[in-house]
């Protein structure tokens, strides 16, 4: 945990807004901020909205937000924090990575929230820091910066490091730096005027649990699941699962069909192609290794796949012209392809 000491002065943040970022993530980080100063009767903490030239910002909701000033014209600041959203792979802004490696230098502790480390990533802020990002992102993330210990958690903060998933993860790790700064009571009275039902603590996780989001409890059908997620870009055959699960394939069949309506092989097949989807959208990866990152061996098959499923081809997807990449069979489905590549 981060060492917090009691502030006299307000503790004033700089909000750096990259394009497409998130309204939510962004306004549930300043609001606990705001409630503070109105409960407690005090400016305990201040902020000023940056853009990199000063001018306003598009959020991924279509709202504009007007920035108070450029980075380079920032006032003193205690800390910053960078406002990720979409497509956070695509900003490379020189300048802001610049800006945040200064801030640094001179002790401004730096944060993100939402997709907002990808850029302290990028700027090499984060070489021996925990961090933690949006969880649609963690697998594009460790792809690109392997070397960093990104967690699913809901948020990290790890010395003068602070990100969160965004969200309202946002709002758990402002409580967290209300509490240690200015006590417990305080940022508890904070969540209650946020209508926030508990001060979620760090170490939680960010999705939903398997049974919330399939909607089943079956032991032995989650079991399975929990398997195939880990096991990506080195599918497991039938055989195997059924028999980790201490059943046979047919009993596995059955369990797939009855719960979820679709066999094992085109179960996992769909959590692959999921998975494709997200590399292909938040990396630069090429698509062979977009295909191999998600257990297929050739991009024809891959685009096959894909194409089958999506509707359109991985190239298509992010808007680049066709390639020689074999096209899908005429007349056949995803549900046609075998769940081993």
């Amino acid at each position: 945990m981060m060492e917090y000491t009691p502030q006299d002065a307000p503790h004033r943040f700089g909000f750096l807004l990259v394009p497409n970022f998130s309204m939510a993530a962004f306004t549930n980080a300043i609001e606990p901020l705001r409630i503070a100063n109105r409960l407690s009767g005090r400016a305990l903490y201040e902020w000023e909205i940056l853009s990199t030239d000063g001018g306003p910002v598009l959020c991924s909701n279509g709202v504009t937000v007007q920035a108070d000033v450029a980075i380079g014209h920032a006032g003193r600041l205690a800390g910053v924090i960078v406002c990720g959203g979409i497509d956070i792979h695509r900003f490379s802004d020189r300048t802001s990575l610049s800006w945040l490696r200064r801030m640094d230098r001179t002790g401004v502790a730096v944060g993100a929230i939402c997709t907002g480390a990808h850029v302290l990533a990028r700027a090499g802020l984060l070489e021996g820091y925990r961090c933690t990002i949006h969880w649609e992102n963690l697998v594009s993330f460790t792809e690109e910066f392997p070397d960093i210990l990104v967690t699913a958690q809901l948020f990290e903060v790890d010395r003068n490091r602070m990100t969160s998933a965004g969200g309202t993860a946002s709002i758990d790790m402002m409580l967290d730096l209300i509490a240690g700064e200015h006590g417990q009571e305080l940022a508890g009275d904070v969540a209650e005027q946020m209508i926030h039902e508990r001060i979620r603590p760090s170490n939680e996780h960010q999705r939903l649990s398997l049974p919330g989001r399939l909607g089943v409890r079956h032991p032995k059908l989650l079991a399975i699941i929990a398997l195939m997620e880990q096991n990506l870009e080195e599918p497991l055959g039938r055989s195997d699962l059924a028999r980790q699960a201490g059943l046979s394939t047919r009993q596995l069949e059955r369990l797939f069909r009855k719960y979820l309506a679709r066999s094992p092989a085109r179960y996992y097949l769909e959590l692959r192609l999921h998975r494709a989807r997200l590399l292909l959208l938040q990396t630069t990866m090429s698509v062979m290794n977009v295909a191999l990152a998600c257990g297929f061996v050739s991009a024809s098959h891959f685009t096959k796949c894909y194409r089958a499923f999506f509707g359109r081809t991985p190239y298509r997807e992010r808007g680049l012209p066709a390639t020689s990449a074999a096209p899908a069979t005429p007349g056949k489905t995803g549900s046609d392809v075998k769940t081993v590549a």
